[in-house]
């Protein structure tokens, strides 16, 4: 069984074993089961931030497959188990007449890997809406509910990224019980929209202009569109301090000239974020670069690599590097990987 069959990349080698779990007594079950023998663990949600290497993975793949969706907790108060998959969940929000959750329409993957790299897009975090995170303890044995204030959410992260500590049984949302759409806070969004940034619309409105902004970026996967057999967002935009956003400038004045300007944004405390898809094609690689070796950035998006569909994940990391090493020798910037590396390192 090729875990490409189960990643959105459409990469990744044979698992040593797989599990399928439906219910969250079989996915601790097998957790634990799997943790009694000493086997390497993985577990597997919707494959949408996923690059395995082209060996496999040489230990256990438990398929995170529970269902389940309650409003038991009061206006606005969604739990939903960590199998169900995400967009489904916006959707039903949008259409409950819940707000909060609409401009992260159309991302693909399962709710139990929102919360551990803080999934956001076009202005939303879904750190803004979660009250708590139910999770299995690996090292105690204990099922815990771990509330937001602990989740320790960052830009793109959690405590529960890259920590295999605790397997996300079920996330719980407080969400606005209104049919407008939260402030829009993101200036493209805000565009398409014709509202000013702050300004709100209907949540279906919003959510319906994600979806297209996402479409024509090759971000919802579509089986007809090449574009789309990638992971979506391949690098973290990255966070730098006043330093490190002069001494991009400067190298950018030096390669444009003096009127070059960076695009940048406030991220608090004196630092800015800067699109790492500005920084990848200033060094040189523009939408639709091809190597040649079956692995290519996508012709829609740049921070998209793209299996072509006869690349190998080697094909890909080998990609990913030679565009980092780009944009660290252009601005002094190391580019970091967003999706979760297995077997491989970049």
């Amino acid at each position: 069984m090729k875990l490409a069959d189960y990643t959105t990349v459409r990469l990744g080698g044979p698992a040593r074993a797989f599990v399928r779990a439906e219910t969250e007594h079989e996915l601790i079950d097998a957790v634990r089961v799997a943790d009694a023998a000493g086997e390497p663990l993985l577990i597997l949600g919707g494959g949408s931030n996923l690059v395995v290497s082209d060996e496999g993975f040489d230990g256990t793949v438990v398929q995170v497959a529970t269902r389940g969706v309650s409003r038991d907790g009061g206006p606005g108060v969604l739990t939903v188990a960590a199998g169900e998959d995400w967009d489904a969940v916006v959707a039903r929000s949008v259409a409950e007449g819940l707000a909060g959750l609409e401009c992260l329409s159309g991302i693909p993957g399962l709710t139990g890997a929102t919360p551990i790299q803080n999934v956001g897009a076009y202005g939303q975090e879904v750190a803004e809406t979660i009250t708590a995170v139910r999770v299995y303890d690996r090292v105690t044995g204990d099922v815990h509910q771990i509330p937001n204030e602990r989740c320790d959410f960052g830009y793109r992260t959690s405590r529960f990224r890259g920590a295999g500590r605790f397997v996300v049984l079920s996330v719980t949302f407080r969400l606005a019980v209104q049919v407008l759409s939260a402030p829009v806070r993101y200036a493209e969004l805000a565009a398409t929209l014709g509202v000013p940034v702050g300004g709100q619309v209907e949540s279906a409105e919003a959510r319906a202009a994600v979806i297209e902004l996402r479409q024509r970026k090759g971000m919802v996967i579509d089986p007809a569109d090449p574009d789309t057999r990638s992971v979506g967002s391949f690098f973290v935009n990255p966070v730098l301090d006043a330093p490190a956003l002069a001494a991009v400038e400067a190298a950018a004045r030096a390669r444009s000239g003096p009127q070059a300007r960076v695009p940048h944004f406030e991220a608090g405390d004196g630092l800015a974020k800067v699109p790492a898809a500005w920084l990848i094609e200033q060094a040189g690689f523009g939408k639709g670069y091809n190597p040649g070796d079956g692995a290519r950035i996508s012709a829609k998006h740049t921070l998209a690599l793209v299996n072509a569909g006869t690349a190998s994940t080697a094909a890909l990391l080998a990609l990913a590097r030679e565009i980092r090493d780009g944009v660290r020798d252009t601005f002094g910037v190391s580019l970091a990987p967003e999706p979760v590396l297995v077997g491989v390192t970049l």
